[in-house]
Formats: C-alpha cells, sequence, structure tokens
C-alpha cells in the first residue's frame, strides 16, 4: 500500500480536472476566455444577468453545447474507470473491464435495438428506454458470461475473460445484423457505436451525475471488503464477508455504470482497462483509494480524449476510435507482459 502516493494525488488530479473543464469550453469555433467561462457558469447557476462584456451566442454556446459534452466525458470516464477497476479487482487480472468482458457491447446491443424498433416506427421515450434497455443488454450479458464461466468451479478471471470474448462476438454479430436492419439510417448506429459525445445533452448529465454518485459510494462502501476478499474466499468467509453476495451487488453497480456510459456515450473501450491497472501501480491495491482515484483519472483521461477529437483535430474523429488505437497497443503490451511474468503483476 502507497497512502502517500494515492494522497498527493488527490488534489493535482482534482485541480486538472477543474481547470481541463474550463479550459475545454473555451476551445472550439468561438474563442471563450476562462474568467468569461466561469461567468457564464456563475449566471447560469445564481440566475443572475450576464456580463455586458460577454457575447450572448457564446454563452449559450458553453452553456448549452459545450458544458455538456465536457460534464459527460467527466462522467463517462468516471464511470468507466471505476467499473473497471471493480471488474479487475474482482477477477484478480489487470486485462479485466467491462470492454473485454462484453459488458460494454451487450449495453450496445441493447441501445441500438432501441432506436432499429424506432426506425420501425415503434415509439419508445428515448430518455427512458435507451438507458433501460442498455443497462438489460448489460445485465443479460453479465448473466450468460458468468453462466458460460461456471463450468469452471473456481469461477477463474481467465475463464470469464473467455467467455466474455465469445459473448461479445456473437453480440457484435447481432449488432450487425441491426444495422443491416435499419438499412439508410445505419449511419446513425455506426456512428453511434464508434462512441461518440456529440449528443450529449444536460438530461443525459441529469441522469448520468446521480448514478456516477450512487455507483460510485456503493463501490466505496465495500472497499474494504473488495480487500479482504483479494486474500481469498475462505479467508474473507473467516472474517465475516459474504463473498457470494458482495460479489453480486458489485457486479451489478458496475454494470450498471457501465451501461448508462453506453447509452450516453456509445461504445468507449480500454478506459477502463487502462486508467485502474496505472493507478494500482502508483497507489497500491487499496480499493478504498484506487475507486476514486480512477474516477478522477478516467474523468480527466476521456476529457483529454473528447477534446482532442472535438477541438484539435481537422475533422471530428469518433472518440472510441481514438481510445481503442491507443488502448490496443497497451492492451497487447500488458498481455505479453502478463504472460512473461504470471500474475504478480496485479
Amino acid at each position: 500500500m502507497r497512502p502517500a502516493a494515492a494522497s498527493a494525488l488527490w488534489l493535482p488530479l482534482t485541480g486538472l480536472l477543474v481547470f481541463g473543464v474550463c479550459f475545454s469550453a473555451t476551445l472550439g469555433f468561438l474563442d471563450v476566455s476562462i474568467p468569461d467561462v466561469v461567468a457564464i457558469l456563475w449566471a447560469r447557476l445564481t440566475g443572475q444577468p450576464l456580463p455586458a462584456t460577454i457575447d450572448p451566442v457564446a454563452a449559450t454556446v458553453v452553456a448549452d453545447v459545450r458544458l455538456p459534452r465536457i460534464l459527460a466525458a467527466v462522467l463517462v470516464g468516471g464511470m468507466l474507470g471505476v467499473s473497471g477497476a471493480v471488474f479487475q479487482a474482482i477477477l484478480l487480472n489487470p486485462l479485466a473491464d467491462s470492454y473485454t468482458l462484453g459488458i460494454s457491447t451487450g449495453a450496445a446491443f441493447g441501445a441500438s435495438l432501441v432506436i432499429v424498433l424506432q426506425i420501425f416506427g415503434l415509439m419508445l421515450p428515448v430518455g427512458v428506454s435507451v438507458p433501460v434497455f442498455a443497462f438489460a443488454g448489460g445485465v443479460a450479458t453479465l448473466a450468460v458470461v458468468l453462466y458460460l464461466a461456471s463450468g469452471d468451479r473456481s469461477l477463474s478471471s481467465t475463464s470469464l475473460i473467455l467467455a466474455g470474448v465469445i459473448v461479445s462476438a456473437i453480440l457484435s454479430a447481432a449488432i450487425g445484423f441491426l444495422k443491416f436492419l435499419a438499412d439508410e439510417q445505419v449511419g446513425i448506429i455506426i456512428f453511434w457505436l464508434m462512441g461518440s459525445l456529440a449528443g450529449a445533452t444536460w438530461p443525459n448529465i441529469g441522469l448520468l451525475a446521480p448514478v456516477a454518485l450512487f455507483g460510485t459510494l456503493v463501490l466505496l462502501f465495500h472497499g474494504r471488503d473488495l480487500n479482504i476478499m483479494a486474500t481469498g474466499d475462505r479467508a474473507a468467509t473467516s472474517l465475516g464477508v459474504q463473498t457470494v453476495r458482495l460479489r453480486t451487488v458489485l457486479l451489478a453497480t458496475g454494470t450498471l455504470l457501465t451501461s448508462l456510459a453506453v447509452s450516453v456515450s456509445g461504445i468507449i473501450g480500454f478506459v477502463g482497462l487502462i486508467v485502474p491497472h496505472l493507478l494500482r501501480h502508483l497507489v497500491g491495491p487499496d480499493n478504498r483509494r484506487l475507486i476514486p482515484l480512477s474516477f478522477l483519472t478516467g474523468g480527466l483521461l476521456l476529457l483529454i480524449a473528447d477534446t482532442i477529437t472535438r477541438a484539435a483535430l481537422p475533422a471530428e474523429v469518433p472518440i472510441g476510435v481514438l481510445t481503442a488505437l491507443l488502448g490496443g497497443p497497451f492492451f497487447c503490451i500488458l498481455f505479453k507482459r502478463r504472460q512473461r511474468h504470471g500474475a504478480s503483476d496485479f
């Protein structure tokens, strides 16, 4: 355990995240200064009139277009980082996350199904149906993965990850069939599946924020028990930890966070893989420190990636493509390192 390193990261990560939100809001077609961003935020929160020096058009762009997307990037990245940390802790495997376990693909299938049903004329309330179907898809995928891996009585992480890869491949084919059914409107599903925060709105923030807070607090509350589980089921049981119940609660909470993140942003892979793994080497495996730091770091990482795709590149690239291009090589390096050194790097 390295509590000193964890304490040293809190302040700079929080400061970087706050600065990143303000700085990202200044970037785009309209130039806005950081003081103006703060003034716009203050005016919106307090209901006071804008200063006369601020362009009302710029204020509308910042408040209604940029900020929802920026906050969505922070929340989605944080939720993916936290869920990845928990999945890795449960399975004791740094290769585990919602993406490799197939949960992201399951959530994407559920959300894509809603889009196709709407194309065929079945009217559903989008604000409710997409998150609900995404969560149902994620939970169903988790159930199938657990069922397939249950043949291995020890329920090893290797069996779970292999089952996740198999189920994810099947669901990818099912999503391909949905794209075929979508016909001329297939572009909606394709762009969404590549991962994008371009359509983020304040109602999305209203959905993500309380769930992110609730899920993170639930996982943090069980952080001590999760540490004890790392010593083995027999030792954990002797110390009063109900391992089966705890695994169920943690897996369901991690699936909820992942599914709602996917319902807003589409599939964004490797954030939940990279963030907890790097932090574990910096601050140690204590989940009481790792979980909140994973939220801050995941939010900061996705904010940087989204800002690059939105404001730095000549044309906007789906953020899921960017994270996959960065995370794919990292996954390969991690996999080869694990082959050489076994599980000792966890």
